[in-house]
């Protein structure tokens, strides 16, 4: 049987890494698959550090698109789509909503054509569950006071607004989104997680507990 593909996603700083790798230990080995945007892949690892590196010249908007666009190709390709093939479940720590909340909402890029790029990128492979990591704004900019913040991470407020917004539109509009509350600790938002997958996708693989 084809895995199933659960993406992770959220603003900066809402906790989704965390809780990506804690999904992913709950599964399971060797049925669990985890992985994460930008910088799966050799290629995308490169992408990664035009994107996130601080220190590298700045991109417009569309090439940003552009660029995700090919991580995201790359990603499916050596990643997801052979991991799932194999019957194995793939937890991905951000997928095809970021580029609609971030390039979208955040950047103004229109979502029609974006949703055309994502759909080339993937091949139309759309994750079985998105999990919406939600918490205010102001909760994640404190979590995000570091030296080390990358571009993304660096961007105003408003910025982050606007995708946050943009995400929550997305997932109240698309039954394959679930939104979970990111405010409580680690191990209640883990439990939020775990529920919604359960309940939404039904049983899972024989090693999960």
């Amino acid at each position: 049987m084809r895995g199933r593909l659960i993406a992770l996603e959220g603003i900066d700083g809402c906790g989704k890494s965390t809780q990506a790798r804690l999904l992913a230990q709950w599964i399971g080995e060797p049925n669990v698959a985890l992985t994460s945007e930008p910088g799966a892949t050799s290629l995308g690892m490169r992408l990664r550090q035009l994107l996130l590196d601080s220190a590298s010249p700045g991109v417009s908007a569309r090439a940003e698109a552009l660029l995700i666009a090919a991580d995201r190709a790359d990603h499916v390709s050596e990643v997801i789509a052979p991991a799932l093939a194999d019957g194995r479940w793939v937890v991905s720590d951000r997928y095809s909503g970021s580029t609609l909340a971030y390039q979208g909402y955040g950047r103004g890029l229109d979502l029609d054509t974006l949703r055309q790029l994502v759909t080339f990128a993937t091949g139309g492979l759309e994750a079985d569950l998105n999990v919406l990591v939600d918490v205010p704004l102001e909760v994640a900019r404190a979590r995000l006071k570091r030296a080390d913040a990358d571009r993304f991470e660096r961007l105003d407020e408003s910025f982050h607004q606007r995708v946050r917004d943009g995400y929550t539109t997305i997932a109240a509009s698309d039954p394959r989104w679930v939104v979970v509350d990111g405010t409580g600790t680690v191990d209640e938002v883990a439990k939020q997680v775990s529920a919604a997958i359960s309940e939404r996708l039904g049983p899972l693989p024989a090693s999960a507990r």
